[in-house]
């Protein structure tokens, strides 16, 4: 019998002391609904007190990593805004769930990584992304600030004038003008991700655990410090774009096109 826990969007599995977590909805491209939005944290705080794992790898199922937030979701924000305190409250223990996890967390980008799935994959440890991949924060297409983690990561990995340049226009990267400008670590062929991953896991697991673990915990002293300054306003400023008749209307503009691309 397996000790690891069971979800409805995410599937864990283990090799050895790698933990995977999988984002697990194809058909939706990993958007992240309710369940999921509230599945990957628990999962994250599971892999991180798990004593069976000392690497995780963070990943999605079929196509994409995840192509970001559920349009559904966010049409019921827009009649009800009210609601969106738990997601603000959400999003702030997804992030410090990510910075608290003293184990080395390496995201395989396989497909895109937009908005949310973008956050996540970006306050992993290490990135490798398949050269089919792309990845962006847009927020503000859809009519929102980018405030549930995008403002705080992209700056730290990339300075700010480059994470101004992407963030106030939610352009989609290309893997590889993302790893041009330093916001991901490794792209490699699609067919060769996996190799990749492997490799980089089996080298930290041959590591002394102790001190990588409090090597990266020492690194993210800053990451946090920013991230206590940053996620309350960006999540108020967030609040405040998703009663706007700007955010209504690019949302109702998305149903009307039928639009399933990347959403933030």
């Amino acid at each position: 019998m397996s000790d690891l826990p069971e979800y409805e969007t995410l599937l864990l599995t283990r090799d050895g002391r790698r933990l995977t977590i999988t984002m697990n909805s194809p058909e939706t491209l990993n958007a992240f609904g309710a369940a999921m939005h509230r599945e990957i944290t628990q999962a994250l705080a599971f892999a991180g007190s798990d004593p069976g794992s000392d690497v995780i790898v963070v990943t999605g199922a079929g196509r994409a990593f995840s192509a970001g937030g559920d349009i559904a979701r966010m049409q019921h924000f827009v009649d009800h805004p009210d609601d969106f305190a738990e997601e603000a409250e959400g999003a702030k223990r997804l992030v410090f769930t990510l910075l608290d996890i003293e184990k080395p967390i390496i995201a395989r980008i396989n497909g895109p990584a937009v908005g949310l799935g973008a956050t996540i994959a970006l306050f992993c440890d290490v990135t490798f992304a398949a050269d089919s991949a792309k990845i962006g924060d847009p927020h503000v297409a859809i009519g929102l600030v980018a405030g549930d983690g995008g403002a705080v990561i992209w700056p730290a990995l990339v300075g700010f004038h480059r994470a101004k340049e992407y963030l106030m226009t939610g352009d989609i990267l290309t893997a590889a003008q993302a790893a041009e400008i330093g916001l991901i670590n490794h792209v490699v062929p699609s067919a060769d991700l996996d190799d990749a991953v492997d490799a980089y896991c089996a080298k930290l697991l041959a590591g002394a655990q102790q001190a990588i673990r409090w090597t990266k915990v020492t690194m993210n002293i800053e990451l946090k410090r920013i991230a206590h300054a940053l996620m309350d306003p960006g999540m108020a400023y967030e609040s405040l774009s998703v009663r706007s008749d700007d955010h209504r209307d690019r949302v109702a503009a998305f149903v009307r096109k039928g639009k399933t691309g990347p959403k933030p």
